[in-house]
């Protein structure tokens, strides 16, 4: 049958079913999904092939939009979540032999854990748990536990979108919503329900007394924890769910149809603000509530470990270290002993490793950085700092200094052939050559100070549109030399330690592409991803503030705000 005729082949066989199903991913340009996923999805809806294909885009349309794309649940936050107790599934099943999901609303403390890390956890456990064959077929009964939470553990928002994902964003069907132990205020009035539901999910939800929890569940189903009132023996299903997931690669990133070499942490999220959104909220907050935006993302310890950043004799600073997880390894070569090299890669908006942020280089590193250059394809060199501020020394020159120059750093020739400079920036065309020849643009931006921020945003904003303008030149003139993300090789990024102004270039990379691209935003979110790649990124609560304001001014400079605001 025509999938697109409006009738489903209600008489096919399921193998049939499953082939006009995967026909439809190539058809639509979608990658093809794996059998015992694409079953998944036919059993969540009797195999019926219409709306298991609506169901297939309501799972992949929500993870892209809540920006769950890529699940590592063996990293922080997410591991911590998924064994912090606040989901999990339990052991037994009702009798109809459906799955018994819980939420134990007491657990979450926003002030710990953002909306995002739970959803996140909630896509994975749920995901795990309908891989199971019997609950494909039975069904997934969920229980949001809400005994001993007051509003703050709540979360309305949260709430709304724990309850509405489970509708319809899951391949496996839910059978009923059990909302236990509902506080007062949650259930007068009792129309709060309808604002977070949508109609046909509410058919399905029922508030229910603890003692009343008998007449939907026997006894033997029973979590005896519930309300939180005995510890929550979460950990035997979670920790043994997570130790049979090292090395597997999530079949999400199959579902969403992202290639994983291509994905990035950085895509529209939970909580994006729209410059009149944004406006507001630096209104209400004014300059010392973002500084303590700040101090509470600068309280987060970074999500991972150090071991390899220890060669302090490559280190410009000792108390900035590259993460294991990011850090660029050189390519091991004859009498080269280490492959370390302070730099980290960190993603852009959609664009896995976009940009290298390191140190401003020592000269006893010239030759390591020219090497990562090279190794790298890198095409653009973006400087933030001036190599000498006062009385310190920033950065070492670790270019030509005259035009038509040249220097040999490590087992490379580079020459300086054009040279281009203004009040605000710089830009000198280099060439550096071993076995072949290549140009790279190393861009300087002359008017930012050491620990401070531009007076103005424009000057950096055009700096910035100008390194992008040159990155997309280079990129189009290697034509087919070129086979990697259409935006091309990382660009390297840096100041003196490549954390404080090459965060604040980087977050404000980031956040303006997104909102070009989907005309919203979310600042605390981007810097709080930047750092779990480039730890530390961004130096000063100033910086942080000045990222704000920029990206206003921006806004106001597009039109997206009025002059006036």
């Amino acid at each position: 049958n025509d999938i697109n005729s409006g009738s489903a082949p209600q008489r096919s066989s399921p193998h049939c079913l499953l082939r006009i199903c995967l026909s439809w991913t190539s058809q639509h340009g979608v990658s093809p999904l794996s059998r015992e996923l694409a079953v998944k999805f036919l059993m969540a809806r009797k195999f019926d092939v219409l709306r298991a294909i609506e169901l297939f885009h309501s799972y992949r349309e929500t993870r892209l939009k809540e920006g769950i794309v890529r699940l590592q649940p063996q990293e922080e936050p997410l591991r911590s979540e998924l064994l912090s107790g606040k989901f999990t599934v339990l052991s037994v099943r009702d009798p109809s032999g459906a799955s018994i999901a819980l939420y134990t609303a007491k657990l979450h403390h926003p002030n710990k854990t953002g909306n995002h890390v739970v959803l996140q956890a909630l896509f994975y456990l749920l995901d795990r748990a309908v891989e199971s064959f019997e609950t494909q077929r039975n069904g997934l009964v969920f229980i949001y536990d809400m005994a001993g939470s007051n509003y703050t553990n709540f979360e309305l928002d949260l709430s709304k979108k724990i309850l509405n994902l489970l509708k319809g964003a899951f391949p496996a069907r839910l059978k009923k919503v059990l909302i236990v132990g509902a506080p007062v205020w949650f259930r007068v009035p009792y129309n709060l329900l309808s604002l977070l539901l949508k109609e046909k999910l509410r058919e399905r939800v029922q508030m229910v007394k603890m003692a009343d929890l008998r007449q939907h569940l026997p006894r033997d189903c029973l979590p005896q924890h519930l309300g939180g009132l005995l510890p929550l023996d979460a950990y035997s299903w979670n920790q043994q769910l997570l130790a049979g997931q090292n090395g597997r690669v999530d079949p999400v990133d199959e579902l969403v149809g992202i290639p994983l070499e291509d994905s990035s942490i950085h895509v529209p999220g939970p909580e994006s603000m729209r410059p009149q959104e944004l406006l507001t909220h630096l209104g209400r907050l004014q300059r010392s509530g973002i500084h303590q935006e700040y101090e509470e993302l600068r309280k987060e310890a970074p999500p991972g470990t150090f071991h390899s950043a220890y060669n302090q004799e490559r280190n410009r600073y000792g108390d900035v270290l590259c993460l294991d997880q990011t850090r660029v390894r050189l390519k091991p070569r004859r009498n080269e002993r280490s492959d370390y090299i302070n730099a980290s890669f960190m993603d852009g908006y959609k664009q896995r490793n976009a940009y290298i942020g390191t140190q401003g280089p020592l000269e006893r590193t010239y030759g390591d950085f020219w090497r990562m250059i090279w190794e790298q394809n890198v095409l653009v060199i973006v400087m933030t700092t001036r190599t000498d501020e006062g009385s310190r020394r920033k950065c070492g020159q670790y270019w030509p200094l005259e035009e038509g120059g040249q220097e040999v750093y490590g087992h490379m020739f580079t020459n300086a052939k054009d040279f281009w400079v203004d009040d605000d920036f710089s830009l000198l065309f280099l060439y550096i050559q071993t076995c072949e020849q290549r140009q790279v643009s190393h861009f300087q931006y002359l008017s930012w100070p050491d620990y401070g921020v531009p007076t103005s945003a424009v000057t950096l904003i055009d700096f910035l549109g100008a390194v992008k303008r040159q990155q997309r030149k280079m990129v189009k003139a290697l034509g087919l030399q070129w086979t990697g993300h259409p935006l091309g090789p990382p660009m390297v990024v840096h100041c003196s330690a490549g954390i404080g102004r090459t965060g604040t270039f980087c977050a404000l990379d980031i956040c303006l592409s997104q909102l070009q691209d989907v005309g919203s935003l979310n600042v605390c979110q981007t810097v709080r991803r930047m750092r779990t790649q480039r730890a530390f990124s961004i130096q000063t609560p100033d910086q942080y503030y000045f990222c704000y304001n920029a990206i206003l001014e921006h806004a106001q400079r597009q039109g997206l705000l009025p002059a006036n605001q």
